[in-house]
């Protein structure tokens, strides 16, 4: 009996499965990313051996090494309530509905209220000149203190959005509610990072947590009251 003769050739693999699955995951990672908007000032932060992460519901100051300070607040909706408040403080101040919405999605600034308009509305030459000129930073004098101002609002503005998606004064008080850091440049005096801790002090705000770095250059924080 004659022997059966398989027919030789090279297996076959349809790719096409694959390929629709890579461009899913590309897809996927696009739509889903957060990009991270250029930072006005940078700071050299101390070194720290805590691993303990930046919670994301945070005020965050930053101070530069020239004791100029910056501002923070995370939250879209919160950045236009908060706003909006700081507006009614200071009814001289106009600002168009299209700022506003612009300065929802701003990143970290450090302009004086009066010079906030030019900033937002401005591109990012326009803006990194105002954040080179030597008066920039939020003021946080005894008679211009816009810094407590903002602190201020930018709390009132987080505990009525999260009063409004459920959230009770127990889970502010334990896991959900706002907290506040302070980023400050290895090189600042203390006096300057002291200014702005009385700004804290002044709202009774007594626990806050400081940023600095690990060795290996990751951001952190370390909690201190």
């Amino acid at each position: 009996m004659p022997k059966v003769k398989m027919p030789k050739g090279a297996p076959s693999l349809d790719m096409t499965p694959m390929v629709d699955l890579g461009f899913l995951l590309v897809t996927f990672f696009i739509l889903t990313a957060k990009f991270r908007p250029n930072e006005p000032v940078i700071v050299d932060t101390p070194k720290s051996t805590s691993e303990l992460a930046l919670p994301e519901k945070v005020i965050l100051v930053t101070i530069d090494k020239d004791g100029r300070v910056f501002f923070d607040l995370t939250g879209k909706e919160i950045k236009k309530a908060m706003l909006m408040g700081m507006l009614e403080r200071y009814p001289n101040i106009k600002l168009s509905q299209e700022t506003v919405d612009r300065f929802a999605v701003l990143g970290t600034f450090g302009q004086p209220l009066e010079r906030l308009d030019q900033y937002v509305k401005g591109d990012e030459k326009i803006r990194a000149a105002l954040d080179k000129r030597e008066d920039a930073g939020i003021p946080l004098d005894s008679l211009n203190n816009q810094l407590g101002d903002w602190i201020q609002e930018g709390y009132e503005a987080f505990m009525v959005d999260a009063q409004n998606k459920g959230f009770t004064i127990a889970q502010l008080r334990d896991k959900e509610g706002l907290r506040y850091a302070i980023k400050a440049d290895g090189a600042t005096d203390y006096d300057k990072v002291e200014k702005v801790i009385d700004v804290f002090r002044d709202k009774n705000i007594f626990q806050f947590n400081m940023v600095t770095s690990m060795e290996s250059g990751d951001e952190v924080e370390t909690a201190a009251e």
